[in-house]
């Protein structure tokens, strides 16, 4: 039972990361038709702006402390952060800790710049290319993003730390009244459940219950009569890219403390998400978390020791068989619309 729950949990918090990321394509499929092979850059470059702005609160100078000595007996030189020196001890500490909750508020303008620019200076001019164009434009520049992060930052993963208070990890049965079951669970992992749950709700809640995002979904039914009406839909669509490029970013910045962000983890979440699109349906937000989750589930119990030695290898393909039943069984995916990529 202990191993159950615990690859559940471990579904659950693979099964977020997959969602995020496939909400963020499908938001821009959905709005734009493009197929944005470049979106797994925007989930690295937001893991790379919580490790840069861990590195800005980092930046120190040598200052000499009269209270202590080195072993000479000469008084001791300390490298004391810029942010304790300007805002003191206390608040300074503070925001080193929280680096990555920070980072959220750090990512958010810059993401949406990245992805407006993005959207104006490239992808609009595929818009009614065909699909394969669309692709080979975005994994180019998918590449070029991951090599101008490894020339700044290098190519080994960066260890950017959650805050002390949730580095450890916490019996999760005791927490749900399962005395007999011993549940050790990172803390990390639940909040990012947690926060994906709370940003997928965000982006569902917009779009369902603001003006701007019943225009965009009535955009995403019929460009052309909303057009007809005298609404800009081009515009609300760059901003839509730029959210959904926001919601990557900020997916990457709250997974930096799982993994270690290096350059090339953008290409490793792509393919995989790309599939989630596909077996939740092109085109269907729905359709994309439900099938994040899932297959993030999946994957876990096939990740289980017992499985692995029953089958060997189906950890790393367990995804794509599920992808090819459900599309031999539902060629649209689970929740796809009619005549979404059928032309």
């Amino acid at each position: 039972m202990e191993s159950i729950i615990i690859q559940l949990l471990n579904g659950l918090d693979k099964g977020s990361a997959y969602a995020l990321i496939a909400l963020g394509l499908t938001l821009i499929f959905g709005t734009l038709g493009v197929v944005n092979f470049a979106h797994g850059a925007l989930f690295m470059i937001g893991a790379f702006c919580a490790v840069t702005l861990n590195q800005i609160f980092q930046m120190s100078h040598t200052v000499v402390d009269e209270t202590r000595t080195d072993f000479l007996g000469n008084p001791a030189k300390v490298e004391v952060p810029y942010v304790t020196e300007w805002f003191g001890e206390t608040v300074g500490s503070w925001m080193i800790d929280w680096t990555v909750p920070l980072s959220i508020l750090f990512a958010i303008p810059i993401m949406v710049l990245i992805g407006v620019v993005m959207e104006r200076g490239l992808i609009r001019h595929f818009y009614k290319r065909p699909h394969a164009d669309q692709i080979l434009v975005t994994f180019g520049l998918a590449i070029v993003l991951q090599e101008i992060i490894k020339a700044f930052y290098g190519a080994n993963p960066i260890p950017t730390p959650a805050p002390e208070a949730f580095r450890g990890s916490f019996d999760f049965g005791v927490l749900l009244g399962f005395d007999p079951f011993t549940i050790i669970y990172p803390y990390w992992r639940l909040i990012y459940f947690v926060f994906a749950m709370i940003v997928i709700a965000a982006v569902f809640a917009f779009l369902q219950f603001t003006t701007f995002g019943m225009v965009v979904r009535a955009g995403m039914a019929d460009r052309e009569t909303v057009g007809l009406l005298g609404i800009d839909i081009d515009k609300r669509f760059t901003v839509m890219f730029g959210i959904a490029a926001a919601v990557a970013g900020l997916a990457g910045v709250m997974y930096a403390p799982i993994s270690s962000p290096n350059y090339h983890m953008g290409m490793d979440f792509l393919v995989l998400s790309f599939v989630v699109v596909v077996v939740g349906g092109m085109g269907s937000l729905p359709g994309a978390v439900l099938a994040g989750f899932l297959l993030g589930i999946l994957q876990s119990f096939a990740s289980m020791s017992a499985v692995i030695e029953f089958i060997p290898g189906i950890n790393q393909v367990i995804i794509y068989l599920v992808a090819i039943v459900i599309l031999l069984t539902r060629p649209r995916g689970l929740m796809g619309r009619k005549g979404v990529m059928e032309e």
